[in-house]
């Protein structure tokens, strides 16, 4: 069976990038990155693909000020590759699936979704909301996306525990290593054809 292909697009210095990276060359990921788009054109996750010859392109969202526009042009380099499945890791531009991706677009958030989530919520200002509210848990998600921020059908979810002593920036680096071990997982899933949507939910075969 060939390998699937992943689209990361990302805004970011790509760590998560890298994650995938690392474990698809062990052999550990049955997938390949073949693609890598950015929504900065100083994004670090362009120099981690190029430095391994992957097809790596900006689609700067400052020029394109229209959000159809930004996604056309997104689309239009998505189209030159085949591509199997699209993998948002720190994405923080709104991607259309426009019914061509619908079923295959994977984003995680680091928190518990439907809680701290939705625009405005990414990076540490999730963190700092959990640790404001005084919930005692947290933790990450994975999901298929749709056209609104963070929302779509949950893949998977792990939790953690909030300690008394956490700041944003502890918390979001346990969060961190849940993320990358659920956004491997969840492509596996994928790719052996285990995922299967019951309307907003995510059943998973044994």
């Amino acid at each position: 069976m060939d390998r699937l292909r992943v689209a990361v697009l990302l805004s970011g210095e790509g760590t998560s990038l890298e994650n995938l990276l690392q474990l698809a060359e062990s052999g550990d990921l049955p997938a390949e990155i073949a693609l890598v788009i950015a929504s900065k054109s100083k994004a670090g996750g362009l120099e981690r693909a190029r430095r391994r010859h992957i097809p790596a392109v900006a689609v700067p969202r400052r020029d394109h000020p229209d959000v159809d526009e930004f996604n056309d042009a997104i689309h239009a380099e998505l189209a030159r590759h085949e591509i199997d499945l699209i993998a948002l890791l720190g994405f923080l531009s709104p991607f259309q699936n426009r019914g061509t991706w619908s079923g295959r677009v994977l984003n995680v958030h680091p928190a518990l979704i439907p809680a701290f989530c939705g625009k405005g919520f990414y990076g540490h200002r999730v963190h700092e909301a959990v640790l404001e509210s005084g919930v005692k848990v947290t933790g990450a998600t994975v999901h298929f996306a749709d056209d609104e921020y963070d929302h779509g059908p949950i893949i998977l979810q792990e939790t953690l525990r909030v300690g008394e002593d956490d700041t944003p920036e502890s918390l979001a680096a346990r969060v961190q290593e849940v993320e990358r071990r659920l956004v491997p997982q969840a492509i596996r899933l994928f790719a052996e054809g285990r995922l299967t949507l019951d309307g907003r939910r995510v059943r998973v075969k044994d």
